[in-house]
């Protein structure tokens, strides 16, 4: 209901006084819609990244726990690597050792058995000179 399509202001049905023609207003209203739904999906888009977002960090921290563990899980096993072979060179020691020791053994034995031989030839030597 405008009373002249030349005027600056409408009437409309609810006989409010308006600056905008019912077109425009119409319009202006519908492009208010539009962008309450855009601002809506804007929202919604912001609630989707942030849960993205705190999945990624999730995930990041999860990734950079288990980054630790295995470089742990390394040094660990450079840790064993070295005492094992700390250990080896002990027993290497050991066995030497104890073939030092064992050919030590066999001197003495050698040696005892040329005393207890020579004891023997003494024994029947005085046994026999009797």
């Amino acid at each position: 209901m405008s009373m002249d399509d030349d005027a600056m202001f409408d009437v409309d049905d609810l006989n409010k006084i308006r600056v905008l023609d019912n077109e425009t207003a119409t319009k202006t209203g519908q492009l208010k819609e539009e962008c309450k739904d855009f601002i809506d999906k804007i929202d919604d888009f912001q609630t989707i990244v942030g849960g993205f977002v705190d999945l990624m960090d999730n995930l990041s921290a999860e990734v950079e726990r288990e980054k630790l563990k295995a470089i742990g899980a390394r040094n660990m096993l450079k840790s064993m690597a070295k005492q094992r072979e700390s250990q080896q060179q002990q027993l290497v020691g050991l066995i030497h050792e104890k073939k030092t020791q064992l050919e030590r053994y066999r001197i003495q034995l050698q040696s005892l058995e040329k005393t207890e031989a020579e004891q023997r030839d003494f024994i029947d030597q005085f046994i026999l000179q009797k």
